[in-house]
């Protein structure tokens, strides 16, 4: 099969025009159709349904796509490994990290250790939530990703990392008393004001099952998924927010900012390597995947 149609129906169905499509890979509109036309009659399905508002995948379509992209994926890495065979590691590596996990802390050593080790490697790091991760993980889209584990997931393969304790992080000027001391329990912070991360993100659902046990509500005033808008709010008083030590390292200045470990119950979040079940990894990400284990082993040493 000519990968070239193949490489054409990724473009159409991102692109979601024909025409749209054409553009961009500079092909004349009627060869890009008989591309698809081609296709159909090679797989004896529907693959495309049009209409005035350009064209969507049937689910024979959906199919197409998906093994599509991995096809093409194979053959970009089979490229990249025959051009560098005999010499150092190279290519790109994607590699995903949750927000306000590890990831944080470990994303710019990695980057300079690749850099150091593997000068021929472009790293690509994509910070998202875990189902959006796991999702290019099972389409071949990312090779490893760094996140909270919520596994077992159909096609991804979890290597458990780490387990950390979360903690609350409040500014000097939160209103309200917090409890003095190191730690603090999950009863005490029924009135504190918390600025969490939406339903989505294993954190705010940790920390919502906790306060169920306790048969309690937490006082969320602000759902936030930008780091940068988390801790400005946080130094501003605004509210406190839940954390894994650290992520709270890696993101804010803890000196000035008051720092109690959760407990009665202590809060605990897993986080996992994780990479394709079935697609094996390349040269190049192979090596990425070395140093990660690495720096998650070294880190808090």
């Amino acid at each position: 099969m000519d990968t070239r149609r193949l490489h054409s129906f990724v473009k159409i169905v991102d692109a979601g025009s024909i025409t749209r499509a054409a553009d961009i890979l500079r092909i004349a509109q009627p060869a890009l159709s008989q591309h698809v036309s081609q296709l159909e009659r090679d797989f004896g399905h529907q693959l495309l349904v049009r209409s005035k508002r350009g064209v969507a995948p049937t689910e024979a379509g959906r199919a197409l796509y998906r093994h599509a992209q991995l096809i093409l994926r194979q053959i970009e890495q089979a490229q990249a490994a025959v051009a560098v065979s005999g010499q150092a590691p190279a290519g790109a590596v994607s590699v995903g990290i949750a927000p306000y996990s590890t990831g944080a802390a470990l994303a710019l050593p990695l980057l300079q250790a690749v850099r150091e080790r593997y000068p021929n490697i472009v790293l690509h790091i994509n910070e998202n939530f875990g189902g959006v991760i796991s999702e290019a993980i099972m389409t071949g889209r990312m090779d490893m990703a760094f996140i909270y584990d919520a596994g077992p997931l159909r096609g991804v393969r979890f290597e458990p990392m780490r387990t950390e304790e979360l903690y609350l992080i409040a500014g000097a000027g939160l209103p309200g008393a917090l409890p003095d001391g190191d730690e603090v329990p999950v009863a005490a912070l029924a009135d504190v004001p918390l600025l969490l991360p939406s339903r989505i993100h294993t954190i705010r659902r940790v920390v919502d099952a906790a306060f169920a046990r306790a048969e309690l509500s937490p006082a969320v005033t602000g759902e936030i998924e930008s780091v940068l808008t988390l801790v400005s709010a946080v130094r501003a008083g605004l509210g406190a927010t839940v954390l894994p030590w650290s992520a709270a390292r890696a993101i804010l200045d803890l000196e000035q900012l008051a720092v109690h470990r959760i407990v009665s119950p202590a809060i605990e979040v897993k986080l996992s390597l994780c990479t394709s079940e079935h697609e094996p990894l390349s040269e190049a990400a192979l090596a990425v995947h070395g140093v990660f284990h690495e720096l998650v082993n070294a880190f808090g040493e």
